[in-house]
C-alpha cells in the first residue's frame, strides 16, 4: 500500500469517527402539541436543553409541532414521528395508545395521572361588552353569535362542550351534583341531562363557524371580528390581556367551569426506533420541576406543585371548578357518548 492510500484511509477513518462523535453529541427530538402552548415550550425548550446539556453534555434540539388538539394526535396515529406528545386531553393521547404507539397505563408513569399543569376556560367579549356577556346562560340568546372551534379536531373545544354541559348538570341538581350523578337512572338526573342537552344545543346554533383548533378560532374572533363572545383556553386569554385593549376585546370570568387537565407522554414506540427514549422521559419530567412549574406558572397554566400554584395563585380568577371524572366518569366515558361518530355532539350540531 501507497503511502496516497494509507492517507487516504486514515482521512476517511476521521471522517466517521467525527461523523459519530457529532452524532453522540447532538440529539433531536420532535414534541407534538395542542394550538396556544407554542410560548409555553418556547421558553421550556430552551431551559431543558441547557438542563440536559450541563447534565450529560449533550445538545439536545427540540422540534415543534401545533394544532388541534384531535387532529394533532390523528397525525401522530397516522405515522408522525412524535417521540413525546403533550395534548389538550388524554382521550387523544388515548386514541394513540390504542393504535400500539404506548403501551396501556401510560397515564400511570408520570405524576397526577401525566397532567403536568392545568387550566379552564374564559369568555372574550367585544369591549365595553355591548351584548352584556356575563355568564353561560347568555350564550343561549339569539342575538349572540359564539366562537368556539370543532370538537372533532380540537381539544379546547371538548372543554367547551363539557363545561357548559357541566355547568347545566350543576345548576339543575344543586351542590352535591357529582354526588346525585352516580345514580344515571334517577330520573331527575335523566331531566338534568335532558336539559343539558337542550343548552349545549342552542349554543351550537349561534357557532356561526367551527375552526379546527384554538389558534384559529381566537384569530377568526380578534382578526375576522367574527362573533360577538369567544370561549377559550384561559391560559390563552391570561397571557394575551395585555393586548386585549387594543384589540378591542376584554374578559369574562364564568363562575362554574370545568378543570381542564391536559397530558403528556412518550410515544414509546417511536422512541425505542429513533433510540430517544432516555432524552424524551427526561424531556416530560422536567415539566414537574420547579423550572418547569414556574415557565408554566408565568405562561398562565396553573402549576400542579403546591409551591408554585401558592406562588401564582394571584393570577388566576376565583372559579368553582369541576373535574371531567367527576361529571363525565372521565375521558373514555366522556368520549363515548358525546364525540364518537353518531355521538352527542354529532346529535347536536347541524352544520349552518
Amino acid at each position: 500500500m501507497n503511502i496516497k492510500c494509507l492517507f487516504l484511509m486514515i482521512v476517511a477513518m476521521l471522517m466517521v469517527f467525527v461523523g459519530t462523535v457529532s452524532a453522540a453529541d447532538e440529539i433531536e427530538i420532535l414534541n407534538v402539541s395542542y394550538d396556544p402552548t407554542r410560548e409555553l415550550y418556547r421558553e421550556f425548550n430552551e431551559s431543558f436543553a441547557t438542563y440536559w446539556k450541563e447534565k450529560t453534555g449533550q445538545s439536545v434540539i427540540v422540534r415543534q409541532s401545533h394544532g388541534g388538539s384531535g387532529k394533532q394526535a390523528r397525525s401522530v396515529i397516522d405515522g408522525l414521528q412524535a417521540d413525546v406528545v403533550t395534548l389538550a386531553l388524554a382521550g387523544d393521547i388515548d386514541a394513540i395508545a390504542e393504535r400500539g404507539l404506548l403501551t396501556p397505563g401510560w397515564q400511570k408513569r408520570l405524576p397526577r395521572n401525566s397532567a403536568p399543569y392545568t387550566s379552564t376556560l374564559a369568555l372574550l367579549v367585544r369591549k365595553g361588552n355591548p351584548k352584556n356577556i356575563r355568564s353561560w346562560e347568555d350564550l343561549i340568546r339569539g342575538d349572540i353569535k359564539v366562537i368556539t372551534p370543532n370538537p372533532k379536531t380540537s381539544g379546547v373545544a371538548r372543554w367547551n362542550y363539557l363545561a357548559m354541559w357541566g355547568y347545566v348538570l350543576r345548576r339543575e341538581l344543586g351542590p352535591d351534583y357529582a354526588q346525585r350523578l352516580k345514580n344515571h337512572d334517577d330520573p331527575v338526573v335523566v331531566q338534568a341531562n335532558e336539559k343539558a342537552r337542550a343548552f349545549v344545543g342552542k349554543v351550537f346554533k349561534n357557532v356561526p363557524v367551527l375552526d379546527t383548533g384554538a389558534r384559529g378560532a381566537t384569530n377568526t374572533f380578534v382578526q375576522r371580528r367574527i362573533g360577538d363572545v369567544l370561549i377559550n383556553w384561559e391560559n390563552e386569554i391570561l397571557l394575551s390581556r395585555n393586548e386585549l385593549d387594543s384589540a378591542g376585546v376584554e374578559i369574562v370570568i364564568p363562575e362554574i367551569s370545568i378543570l381542564a387537565e391536559p397530558a403528556v407522554a412518550v410515544v414509546e414506540k417511536n422512541v425505542d426506533h429513533r433510540k430517544t427514549r432516555a432524552v424524551a422521559q427526561a424531556y416530560l419530567e422536567f415539566l414537574y420541576s420547579p423550572v418547569g412549574q414556574d415557565i408554566a406558572g408565568k405562561n398562565y397554566y396553573r402549576p400542579t406543585d403546591p409551591d408554585m400554584a401558592a406562588k401564582y395563585h394571584g393570577q388566576f380568577p376565583a372559579i368553582e371548578l369541576f373535574t371531567i371524572d367527576d361529571v363525565f366518569g372521565g375521558w373514555p366515558a366522556a368520549t363515548r357518548v358525546h364525540f364518537v361518530d353518531g355521538g352527542e355532539f354529532d346529535r347536536i350540531y347541524i352544520p349552518q
